[in-house]
């Protein structure tokens, strides 16, 4: 669309949302004249003693609003039987909403989080300790009450909140000790499980505004392609179409429900103005990738002299991997609800980066911030999808164009042939051993697009490419790590762990080669090969000890040194030290192999440190969802163009796992009292080289291209 360069441009001053922490300044809100306590944007208690806590970020399945209340409720001390949970808007009293993105959540917001539940439990205190006469410390705060052991008195929290309304909140209150939780650390059930499992949560799909229109957009098949002309005469004979107008993106067409816009955008016909990308297609990207290769990248990590360390190695180890393109194929399709009118517009949509679509909303209608307001809705799948704001552009654009609200619905081919997609690269290695078998030395040279030039985000170019590759977390004395930049007119974006989703699949899997060239055991050539002492890797820091205990603990659950597998069935190994997200993770995955090259993997065993756990359960299925979204990627997933258009348009063309092929996970915890971290991400990175590892040690053959599935097909 027009404004999506201006949109890109405007993301690049807010991307640093990703890391912010939640400020308590950014939403004070004023004692409330009512009877309820609302010390902040996020907290409410009425004076039946319910307690509404908001949740800042988007719930893309990960159960952040189930996991935020957990934590103000713990300092709140509330009863959490009577807690219910509702979604921030971008309402200026619920402060910066941030970006749901990056597994950054629980690790940026809850320390913020504990303070928003303390500063209202002490001044629940203040008002009993006020009412009773008694010193503030002899009152004490227990799930729902103020109690005063001494005299036996208790109150409610309704009871208080008139008298605590009145008073200031401190503006650094005291914390729990961890040892005193009684909520955090507990396997505590989604307080949106009951809605998704009956039906009852609404999702923007289902949202109906009064004399809303559902539009659907016709679209250039190929990027970066332009309008040139339309007849719309067919389509406007469709029952329940109501008009069709061209808008930025395409040919949008209104009608009173869903299957009229549909059927309506089926009888449009268009011509359009391809543009260069029309020859585009996915052996020449190749091409391009490989003559890229033949020249050095950037440097982005230098350790010792790799290339006279590899002339003087007693063995050296060369390969090529490669990664595609990858679409999100989210369950629910992208969507958004907006209505604009004079001095005002309302978006309903399941975005997560709110904050990131506002000033490009500005410019579509001229409105001002405050005038602008969305509500995040729940969103089925987000993966980094939903933080771009094309879609809720749409809305909006169709809106002011109609007069009237609408409701922008893309179709399954939308999504997958308009989507910003995972970049796909091209990796060279080589390695070096000593007589000994200890590694001397590595090379590791890789292309492939830019996100954050694409994107105009003001960072190095490489910046969202090297997780997995310049932090490689192996102790080898002589290391060089290149990047070079090979941009398409493929749009590029996040995608869930980002370079972390390919990179590990690299690294981990060469690093078998090496261990396999040595005669060494996968497992033990890694624990041989750790740094002696925690260092700086970028902005981070590597801590061996941790990622020495995920490696044995998963090996230890799996049984990896004592249980043998039947005939035909590998084990591999692999791990990732995701120090974006502060967590480590390591995984085993068992395969089974067959003569037809069918791969199966039967089990994963996961182990992961976070840091303290908030909610095991919701940890748990984040592993698992990574998991299950990872081996979808691995066995099948790819992007491929022809023509300069995206040849997948459904589920049928890019399979996902599903529960008969989904093999039995298994997630156990490092016992760690260190501050939480993210966890959206990291259960992706290990799996996909976990499972190529095994199908080497099934089959003796090394698949070194992403999806495994067809590779394995055409080597049987």
């Amino acid at each position: 669309m027009s404004d999506r360069r201006d949109f890109l441009k405007t993301m690049g001053s807010l991307s640093l949302a990703f890391y912010l922490p939640l400020d308590l300044k950014a939403a004070p809100v004023a004692a409330p004249a009512t009877t309820g306590l609302e010390p902040n944007g996020m907290l409410r208690i009425d004076a039946d003693g319910t307690v509404t806590i908001w949740a800042t970020r988007t719930e893309i399945g990960q159960g952040v609003r189930t996991s935020q209340a957990m934590v103000i409720a713990e300092e709140l001390e509330a009863d959490w039987s009577r807690v219910k949970v509702l979604q921030a808007s971008t309402n200026p009293k619920f402060g910066d909403l941030g970006v749901t993105g990056g597994s950054q959540t629980t690790r940026s917001t809850t320390e913020g989080l504990r303070k928003v539940g303390a500063q209202a439990r002490e001044l629940l205190l203040q008002a009993a300790s006020d009412t009773w006469g008694v010193s503030k410390g002899e009152c004490l705060a227990r799930s729902g009450q103020i109690q005063h052991p001494s005299s036996g008195r208790q109150l409610g929290y309704g009871d208080l909140v008139e008298r605590a309304a009145r008073l200031t909140p401190p503006a650094d209150p005291p914390l729990k000790s961890a040892k005193d939780f009684r909520i955090l650390g507990k396997d505590i059930p989604r307080v949106d499980g009951p809605d998704f499992v009956t039906g009852r949560a609404q999702f923007a799909s289902d949202l109906r505004l009064p004399g809303m229109l559902v539009a659907s957009i016709e679209r250039c098949p190929v990027f970066g392609g332009r309008l040139k002309s339309f007849d719309a005469s067919a389509a406007l004979k469709v029952p329940g179409v109501k008009k069709v107008l061209p808008v930025s993106s395409g040919v949008a067409v209104f009608a009173e429900d869903t299957w009229s816009a549909f059927s309506g955008r089926q009888a449009l016909k268009v011509q359009w103005d391809e543009g260069p990308a029309a020859k585009l297609d996915s052996a020449g990207i190749r091409k391009q990738f490989e003559a890229r290769l033949t020249t050095p990248g950037k440097v982005v990590r230098k350790e010792g002299d790799a290339a006279s360390a590899l002339a003087s190695a007693a063995k050296r180890i060369q390969a090529t991997y490669d990664a595609p393109f990858l679409a999100h194929a989210t369950m629910e399709p992208m969507v958004a609800v907006a209505d604009m009118q004079p001095g005002r517009c309302k978006v309903w949509a399941p975005t997560q980066g709110p904050a990131w679509a506002i000033p490009s909303i500005e410019k579509i209608t001229g409105l001002k911030a405050e005038q602008i307001e969305i509500q995040v809705t729940l969103a089925g799948g987000g993966f980094g999808r939903r933080a771009m704001s094309d879609f809720v552009l749409d809305a909006v654009e169709c809106s002011k164009a109609a007069g009237v609200p609408v409701k922008v619905q893309w179709t399954r081919p939308d999504d997958f042939q308009h989507d910003g997609y995972r970049p796909a690269t091209l990796h060279m290695l080589e390695g070096g051993l000593d007589d000994q078998g200890h590694p001397l030395a590595w090379k590791h040279r890789f292309v492939g697009p830019s996100i954050a030039a694409s994107n105009h985000f003001p960072w190095p170019p490489e910046a969202l490419e090297l997780s997995g590759a310049s932090d490689l977390s192996y102790a080898i004395p002589n290391l060089q790590v290149e990047w070079g930049q090979s941009d398409t007119a493929v749009p590029v974006w996040f995608w869930r762990a980002v370079p972390a989703s390919f990179n590990p699949f690299v690294t981990e899997c060469f690093l078998d080669e090496l261990a396999h060239a040595a005669g060494r055991d996968p497992l033990d050539f890694r624990l041989d090969h750790l740094p002696k002492s925690p260092r700086k890797l970028g902005r981070d820091t590597f801590e061996p000890d941790r990622y020495r205990a995920v490696l044995e603990l998963a090996a230890a659950k799996a049984e990896w040194r004592t249980r043998k597998l039947p005939k035909g069935w590998g084990r591999g190994i692999a791990g990732h030290a995701y120090l974006d997200c502060g967590t480590y993770v390591a995984q085993v995955a068992e395969v089974e192999t067959g003569s037809g090259g069918s791969i199966h993997v039967r089990r994963v065993v996961c182990a992961v440190d976070c840091g303290m756990v908030l909610n095991p359960r919701s940890v748990r299925a984040q592993m698992e969802g990574g998991i299950a979204y990872g081996l979808s990627a691995a066995l099948y997933g790819e992007i491929s163009l022809k023509d300069g258009r995206v040849t997948a348009a459904s589920f049928k063309d890019q399979p996902m796992v599903m529960l008969p092929t989904m093999p039995k996970v298994e997630v156990h915890f490092v016992p760690s009292d260190l501050p939480p971290g993210g966890v959206g991400e990291p259960g992706l990175p290990p799996l996909a080289p976990a499972v190529g590892n095994a199908v080497f040690a099934a089959t003796g053959k090394r698949l070194r291209s992403l999806p495994l599935l067809p590779l394995m097909l055409r080597k049987a």
